[in-house]
């Protein structure tokens, strides 16, 4: 970059950037002619791009329904190791011995930890794995006959429920809850018909609560023949405690992104394994790996089999860094994983619940929601406005918005991840932040103005969304 290009390229602005050298030059917009440009400059330069990015190793990032905990980084250096990286799924299968086993072994734990033995990593992420349980529930189906046409979907389920049993060919119906938050059986009952492939359930629902009543809405749903599907995205809570197979679930996927601590987010890669009972196996996608007398080997051309549902055997890396997970910590590990996350949970409601209303009471699973209703009502003040001033305090903010069921919703999962002290952090900023906007209420429009990115039009930004820079 010449010197003459530097009036025309964006700067950063702040004088704390100017200090370092950063606003001098914008690699976005102008053609990165970099060789009169020094070593420190460039660190500096790319170092500045790295601190606007908010990720877990920042700081909390409460987001409920995605389980965002933090990713150790000797997942990282397992899934660095020349054996794992260097090698290429067309190798003949006598060279990756190593990774085929890993594969195995893996797929034999997550067997184990939901109670459901036949296992497939090739799902690309948890919507993924939903997509193929409803294609094995299909599959099932039509080889005893039955066109079975519907799908039953709790309003407290993860939004990729319907969209993941619409694209399978079903038709999603939902089934309300009850003032309580969980499931309303007398509604389900109405609609538990002959008609029905499946129940699709999310346990704990993203009202942060335990579906009691799971066993018995597993024994309604095989009274009329129809297949009991668990939406693993919440598992984080229940890791040693329970399992998929003890509530009567038949399919079952798996967030390794969410519970097993690979990283999420920013598109992924992420990885759904499904999780299945052995009357169900023969339906899972090609390939899978088998163990035989002469060592490891992939399978395909299974007669019942769905087919592929993605090309090779998922995304192998985080199946790498979930293994290395799980082997770090054992099963009592994993106990204390599932056990801390509700008592984080609990923890901050309590610091929170005072401030905001706790629609379903002040005791949950591994999330929580809380409601900005009754702040809005009396102070005009929104669950928007609470989390874009939280972002001007150096936070992330919860999931807004959702699930639907509740208004002005904020659905917060600490993780087990989270100190105490970081906990009480957050809790003390988000009182500071309602505190600030119930004192000044004509500045909540303004909200951010401390982030990269200010207040945006958001009408605009969402009708004609500008998303290269």
């Amino acid at each position: 970059m010449s010197k003459s290009d530097v009036g025309h390229v964006q700067s950063f602005g702040t004088a704390e950037e100017a200090r370092s050298g950063l606003s001098s030059f914008d690699l976005r917009h102008t053609a990165p002619d970099i060789a009169d440009r020094s070593e420190g400059e460039l660190a500096r330069y790319f170092n500045g791009l790295a601190d606007r990015n908010y990720h877990i190793d920042k700081g909390i990032y409460p987001l409920g329904s995605c389980t965002m905990k933090y990713n150790p980084k000797v997942n990282d250096s397992a899934a660095a190791l020349a054996g794992f990286e260097d090698i290429h799924p067309h190798q003949e299968s006598g060279g990756v011995q190593g990774a085929l086993q890993l594969i195995h072994t893996l797929s034999g734990w997550l067997g184990k930890i939901t109670g459901l033995p036949a296992v497939s990593l090739q799902p690309a992420a948890g919507a993924h794995g939903e997509l193929v349980g409803m294609l094995i529930a299909r599959a099932h189906f039509r080889e005893l006959g039955q066109e079975r046409s519907t799908v039953l979907i709790p309003d407290s389920a993860h939004g990729t429920n319907p969209a993941s049993a619409t694209a399978a060919g079903f038709k999603s119906v939902v089934v309300a809850s009850g003032a309580d938050g969980l499931i309303d059986i007398e509604d389900l009952q109405l609609k538990l018909t002959g008609d029905v492939a499946a129940v699709m359930m999310t346990n704990p629902n993203t009202h942060g609560l335990f579906e009691a009543q799971v066993q018995t809405v597993s024994s309604m749903a095989r009274e009329c023949g129809a297949l009991m599907y668990l939406d693993g995205a919440n598992l984080n809570a229940l890791l040693g405690v329970t399992d998929a197979a003890i509530q009567g679930f038949d399919i079952c996927h798996v967030n390794l992104h969410k519970t097993f601590s690979t990283p999420h987010g920013g598109g992924g890669p992420g990885a759904g394994g499904l999780c299945v009972t052995s009357q169900l196996e023969k339906y899972l996608p090609d390939p899978l790996i088998k163990l035989t007398e002469s060592g490891y080997s992939i399978a395909e051309g299974r007669d019942h089999s769905i087919g592929r549902s993605r090309s090779y055997f998922g995304n192998f890396a985080n199946i790498v860094r979930a293994y290395t997970y799980i082997l770090s910590l054992g099963p009592a590990g994993l106990n204390d994983v599932g056990r801390t996350a509700v008592l984080n949970a609990n923890y901050l409601l309590a610091r929170i619940h005072p401030r905001l209303t706790a629609p379903f009471g002040n005791r949950c699973m591994h999330e929580f929601i809380v409601s900005a209703e009754s702040l809005k009502r009396e102070q005009g003040i929104r669950a928007l406005d609470i989390s874009k001033a939280l972002l001007d305090r150096g936070v992330h903010a919860p999931t807004m918005y959702f699930p639907l069921t509740v208004p002005e919703a904020l659905l917060v999962e600490p993780t087990e991840t989270e100190s105490l002290e970081s906990l009480d952090g957050f809790a003390t900023l988000l009182d500071e932040a309602v505190e600030w906007l119930i004192a000044n209420p004509s500045l909540a429009d303004e909200l951010p103005t401390t982030t990269p990115v200010a207040k945006l039009d958001e009408a605009t930004a969402a009708r004609q969304p500008h998303l290269r820079g």
